[in-house]
């Protein structure tokens, strides 16, 4: 495999800094999907831990070096679990942690961010615009400004997903990943070409919001106007080149699912998993969903990243998600 940014050697290093308990989250198999799904399919299961989503294995990374540094303070964007997980990570370690967020974004997000005493920035517009807003707090401030995808620590920090499945996975041929900013699907699959090269690794977007699939088809950046989709935590408009180049090296395909198979992946994932789930962390069963022949016989592992969801909002989702039969 060509080089991307990340370092195998120092995605090991950072199991010894991330808080353990965020590591070794559950894999298993779920016979009670497989007859629906047509396949074998395992669980990663990311939810399981303080902030319910994969993103504090990064930000542990990102707090540790800040505190080893005497940095005192730290700002992001987040649609709301990396803020989540940064606000986590900082409080332990004596950091200030600023995170900018639309005002649009998921309620139940914004609340726990602010009950782990991050101080939140509300900004009108999409991810993008708080990204935007959170640069220029970091240029006027003269803090830390943490760049989710971009910054390799979040990579590295998500990539020690991948070291878990491959040391620890019976035999899987197919791993199915969330794809939004990129610091998952370019972590995980990192590793996974790096040491189960035979593993095809499948990144999946919604089509509501579809601009890093789009540039990983072309194989240039290609952004877009707008993003609709009830997957807010993969719903970003500008591709990062340097991300782009990386998931050029370690994806071998790229989906886009539609909305209704989200909703129908999480009903699944309910009803015969018994979890909760936001829409990003049912990409990986959407995908299965939508295209059931390319799948039979496999065994697919799908991460679930992320359990941080309106409930009014999912009941409204699952209540009217159909029921995909085989």
């Amino acid at each position: 495999m060509h080089e991307t940014r990340l370092d195998t050697a120092r995605i090991r290093a950072a199991r010894r800094v991330i808080d353990p308990i965020f590591l070794d989250t559950p894999l298993y198999r779920c016979e009670a999907l497989e007859p629906g799904l047509g396949c074998t399919v395992s669980i990663k299961l990311e939810t399981a831990n303080p902030v319910r989503s994969f993103k504090a294995r990064g930000t542990e990374v990102v707090a540790s070096l800040l505190a080893d540094n005497g940095s005192p303070a730290v700002v992001c964007a987040s649609a709301g679990n990396l803020g989540q997980a940064l606000a986590w990570s900082a409080r332990g370690r004596g950091l200030d942690v600023t995170v900018v967020a639309s005002r649009f974004a998921t309620a139940t997000k914004l609340d726990r961010i602010r009950a782990l005493d991050a101080r939140l920035e509300l900004v009108d517009g999409d991810h993008e615009t708080a990204r935007e807003r959170a640069t220029a707090i970091a240029r006027y401030d003269g803090i830390r400004l943490l760049e989710d995808s971009l910054d390799i620590e979040t990579c590295e920090g998500a990539a020690t997903i991948g070291l878990e499945l491959v040391d620890t996975a019976p035999s899987f041929d197919t791993v199915l990943i969330a794809l939004g900013g990129g610091a998952l699907a370019t972590g995980v699959g990192h590793v996974v070409k790096a040491l189960a090269p035979e593993v095809e690794v499948i990144c999946v977007q919604p089509l509501g919001a579809p601009a890093l699939t789009h540039s990983w088809r072309q194989g240039r950046v290609v952004t877009a106007d707008s993003a609709n989709t009830i997957a807010d935590g993969v719903a970003g408009r500008r591709p990062i080149p340097a991300v782009l180049d990386d998931l050029l090296l370690v994806a071998d395909d790229a989906v886009l699912v539609q909305e209704a198979s989200i909703t129908a992946g999480m009903r699944a994932l309910l009803d015969h998993a018994g979890l909760v789930v936001e829409p990003s962390a049912a990409l990986g069963i959407a995908a299965i969903l939508e295209d059931r022949e390319r799948f039979a016989g496999r065994h697919v592992v799908t991460i679930v990243c992320g359990s941080n969801v309106d409930m009014d909002s999912y009941h409204r989702w699952v209540g009217a998600a159909p029921i995909h039969r085989s």
